[in-house]
């Protein structure tokens, strides 16, 4: 099997990374991992062997792996190999790790994990952002909404436009070291709602809360606005729930 054959076959595993042949590779050893579906301490095959086995060159795999290192999955020594690393060394709130495990059936503890810290990160930047948004991210807020709401989560554009509500939100807070956990929040929330658009077959319409989050932010009422952004977050993970149960 070639490389280009192992890259039309990954695409029967729901893709998470896109671009060149050796993320492919790393995306699907991942998903491998992150399911369980090989173990911790695990460790692969010699590169000459593997390379071949996956039908791919030692190059890729090579890449592929330095990918995996980068985010913790992995870890190689001299004479002993690759080997899978413990949970705790994963880089868990990389944006890539978040999506495989979303992927993988994630499980319950991993799901309350990922939902008390969108817990503690996001009411708190509704309600910086309530007192600090400037009147350009507002209305660009407002134009995110309108476009969530006519292309609706079903829809690549739909959700587009619900990232960049909250990409705003988090960026109207005006604080470095919070925006610098935008891009992990972006990702769990991507991926969580494909997921629930995914599994169920009529989604609970989202409007409403985001609509009240808005509105307490224009009306600048910190802690109405914070309380808002926790009911948003606790009818996700509800939706979330539901779906996996399914």
């Amino acid at each position: 099997m070639d490389d280009q054959r192992f890259q039309a076959e990954g695409r029967g595993i729901a893709p998470l990374m896109t671009g060149r042949l050796h993320h492919a590779v790393a995306q699907r050893i991942a998903v491998q991992i992150v399911s369980g579906a090989l173990p911790v301490d695990h460790v692969f095959p010699a590169e000459v062997d593997h390379a071949e086995t996956l039908g791919i060159s030692r190059s890729v795999l090579r890449e592929a792996f330095r990918i995996l290192t980068a985010k913790g999955l992995v870890s190689s020594k001299p004479k002993a190999g690759t080997r899978i690393n413990e949970r705790r060394k994963w880089s868990m709130l990389d944006p890539d790790v978040l999506a495989w495990q979303i992927q993988s059936a994630p499980t319950e503890e991993f799901l309350r994990d990922l939902f008390e810290l969108r817990m503690m990160v996001e009411p708190q930047a509704a309600e910086m952002a309530a007192l600090r948004r400037n009147d350009g991210q507002l209305v660009d807020m407002a134009n995110a909404l309108d476009a969530m709401e006519r292309y609706t989560l079903a829809t690549e554009k739909g959700r587009a436009a619900d990232q960049r509500f909250h990409g705003l939100l988090m960026e109207a807070a005006c604080n470095e070291m919070l925006y610098a956990l935008s891009s992990s929040i972006m990702s769990a929330i991507a991926w969580t709602t494909a997921t629930k658009q995914r599994v169920q077959e009529s989604p609970r319409d989202p409007m409403p809360e985001h609509r009240a989050l808005y509105k307490e932010i224009a009306a600048q009422n910190p802690r109405q606005a914070q309380k808002a952004m926790r009911t948003l977050i606790d009818l996700a993970l509800a939706d979330m729930q539901i779906a996996l149960r399914r």
